[in-house]
């Protein structure tokens, strides 16, 4: 655990700084295993550093302190926690994958409003977020969605920084659940194994039981074929197609519904597709990325040079997620930009991603479509290549660079 507790989640814990205080409930999501208790962990010790009596409780309804409460209502939990805390300061009560308590957006709702209290709770699922609650607390929660270890942060935890590109083959392989980059210090089948029991876990706590899976088969070909295509566009309509005629019949509303329970257990993330020229949203052929590529991998078992693209373009879209930008697949005519950007800043970034473009013909594909974009803003190509430098005010990255900040 050496490791976990001193690599801390900076970008996060700035957030969280900056949110303390503020008249809002801090409601931290990610998949499971992703570090969202420990990011807590590490926000209660940076408080306690800065404020040694401070108020604050923290509870996990799944350590034994605090099992007891498990079995409790709501109002029970509620009394509990009014009770623990001093009536004269701020409190700051962190509350462990609430969704499970019944009732829970009445917990919430009781504990916002108390003056004395600044409230901070985690969740697996997007029920957290679900219409109830946002009825109940419209406009009074702000979601902090947690990622696995970005690039740079694997580097802090593996200690592994004399040689980054090296590194980055390990990390595409391993992704960056940390105790799965922990195991594949010991060995690497360890850690496909521990990434297999994170997908059997959220499936059998965040999916199966809140929803109706119809067929466990046929739900875990619609997985498959979403981890084998990220980057692709598809929609319903043609994953429901494409199983059937492989002999492994479903329908497009069973696909819509799994698909579902996928983003809101924070598997997969979606984005849309967006008209760079006629400015608008369009509503067909979405993308999906998995949450993790060291899941993707062990879901697979594939070989990793047969999509590198891919699993590149999964690793920048993630990066981009926490950089707090905006982002969309972009189309203009014929063509498709990979991700268009809108940063926290209101600038527009358009970002094309490939393995490599030593190939002139794939250079070629690859800049087509900036070169129809009619405004100027900035033009990103991100490639495996050792080469930066800049191609008609279109910039090329080296991966490994733009992911460390280096461009």
């Amino acid at each position: 655990m050496e490791k976990v507790e001193k690599t801390d989640r900076n970008e996060y814990l700035e957030t969280l700084a900056d949110l303390r205080d503020k008249n809002l409930i801090k409601v931290i999501t990610g998949a499971r295993r992703v570090g969202k208790s420990t990011l807590l962990t590490q926000f209660q010790e940076k408080l306690k550093r800065e404020e040694p009596d401070i108020s604050m409780l923290s509870i996990n309804l799944d350590v034994p302190e605090y099992r007891f409460l498990a079995e409790k209502n709501w109002k029970e939990i509620y009394d509990f926690i009014i009770q623990a805390i001093s009536p004269d300061k701020m409190n700051y009560i962190f509350l462990d994958e609430i969704q499970n308590v019944s009732q829970f957006e009445k917990l919430l709702e009781g504990l916002f409003v108390h003056p004395k209290i600044d409230l901070y709770v985690t969740g697996s699922n997007a029920y957290l977020l679900s219409s109830e609650l946002a009825t109940l607390l419209t406009g009074r929660q702000f979601e902090i969605n947690v990622l696995p270890f970005s690039f740079a942060e694997y580097l802090r935890f593996t200690e592994n920084k004399e040689n980054p590109d090296r590194a980055f083959g390990d990390y595409v392989k391993t992704g960056g659940f940390p105790e799965a980059v922990k195991l594949a210090e010991i060995n690497g089948n360890y850690s496909f194994q521990y990434l297999q029991t994170i997908y059997k876990n959220i499936y059998e706590n965040d999916i199966k039981v809140r929803y109706k899976i119809h067929s466990e088969q046929s739900y875990q070909e619609v997985v498959n074929f979403l981890a084998d295509c990220v980057g692709s566009p598809v929609s319903p309509g043609n994953i429901a197609k494409v199983l059937t005629n492989s002999g492994k019949k479903i329908d497009n509303k069973s696909v819509a519904k799994y698909i579902s329970t996928l983003t809101d257990s924070y598997l997969f993330y979606r984005t849309t597709r967006y008209d760079v020229k006629g400015k608008q949203h369009l509503a067909t052929q979405e993308k999906y990325y998995l949450v993790d590529t060291g899941l993707r991998n062990a879901l697979l078992g594939k070989e990793l040079s047969n999509d590198s693209g891919h699993l590149l373009e999964n690793i920048v879209f993630l990066e981009l997620l926490r950089r707090k930008n905006q982002v969309w697949i972009g189309k203009i005519g014929n063509c498709e930009i990979d991700f268009v950007v809108r940063d926290d800043g209101g600038y527009t970034k358009y970002i094309q991603v490939s393995q490599s473009v030593k190939n002139p013909e794939t250079l070629a594909r690859e800049l087509a479509p900036f070169d129809k974009i009619p405004d100027h803003n900035e033009k990103i190509l991100i490639t495996a290549d050792y080469e930066n430098g800049s191609r008609n005010g279109i910039k090329q990255v080296n991966i490994v660079d733009w992911l460390l900040g280096k461009n």
